[in-house]
């Protein structure tokens, strides 16, 4: 099963792929929530139900003239890996981790396939990190790595567009990773069921303006899916409709030298074998000025 998250009639809904078009659960079926993170929350039920819709003579609407959200708008948490290839973390002039280095990213910062990364005013160290999403369908707490992979729900593709010099401006990482509209995630939740465990052994490439710069297979990650949700499990809470980012490979722009930073109308996209293609446009961010007491009377 592959749901997305798009608007219609300019409201939220949530669809599903089919080889004709995207069905809209809730211009089928009133009863299915606009939001694909209630979706996943509602557990089988909702998925039977879906299913019932895809057998059905609903209405297809054509992929090309959706517009897409970000895939779950609002995650409660939002966990993302660093360093978690080998050859990323020695371009960085880090060492292999012995446990996942964690940041958290919030809602704000999210935009959605085919839509825009915003490149901040304040920087022009915008950076690309193709990556893959995990989608957390039911709560795990000191889970075991196989439990953990039989909590997935399902997988996405992310780009987690970094401002560098922003990351590195304190010993956190959390400013650099948080701008306004730099995460791009979709455009599909491809379901677990339809992967390989784990997602383990997919080919993940990053193309900026068509041309290659970072590939790799999900096999080369240092912690791997089910080992990922172990140990986060051994500190929190793990919920439905949560998602874990899992890091990027080599190729980013700010080892590059010189350092290769996405500008004002690049397009770039993140491709992950049997996961899908999500892609965007880069578009510098308009400053906006407060408007004085004159103008708000």
């Amino acid at each position: 099963m592959r749901l997305i998250s798009f608007l219609q009639h300019g409201k939220p809904t949530i669809g599903m792929e089919t080889a004709d078009g995207i069905v809209d659960l809730a211009a089928a079926d009133s009863a299915f929530p606009d939001d694909l993170g209630a979706f996943v929350r509602g557990g089988t039920t909702l998925r039977q139900a879906a299913a019932w819709v895809l057998a059905s003579n609903a209405p297809r609407l054509a992929a090309a003239s959706l517009t897409y959200r970000p895939l779950i708008p609002m995650p409660g948490k939002m966990i993302c890996l660093g360093l978690n290839y080998q050859e990323h973390a020695a371009e960085g002039g880090y060492q292999r981790p012995d446990w996942p280095t964690t940041f958290l990213r919030c809602p704000t910062s999210l935009t959605a396939h085919d839509a825009a990364i915003m490149r901040p005013i304040v920087s022009e160290q915008l950076d690309y990190e193709a990556e893959l999403a995990v989608v957390i369908g039911r709560a795990i707490r000191h889970a075991s790595a196989e439990e953990g992979l039989d909590a997935v729900y399902g997988y996405s593709c992310f780009n987690d567009a970094s401002v560098r010099d922003y990351q590195r401006k304190t010993i956190q990482w959390t400013m650099g990773k948080n701008f306004q509209q730099t995460g791009a995630f979709g455009p599909a939740l491809v379901t677990a069921d339809e992967l390989p465990r784990g997602a383990a052994g997919l080919s993940i490439v990053c193309r900026l303006n068509g041309q290659v710069v970072q590939q790799a297979d999900t096999a080369q990650m240092i912690f791997p899916v089910g080992e990922t949700l172990a140990m986060l499990s051994e500190c929190v809470t793990l919920e439905a409709g949560d998602v874990i980012v899992m890091g990027t490979p080599s190729g980013v722009g700010h080892a590059r030298k010189p350092p290769l930073w996405m500008r004002h109308g690049d397009s770039v996209e993140v491709e992950i074998e049997g996961v899908g293609l999500l892609r965007n446009f880069i578009e510098d961010e308009v400053a906006s000025r407060p408007s004085s007491s004159s103008e708000a009377a």
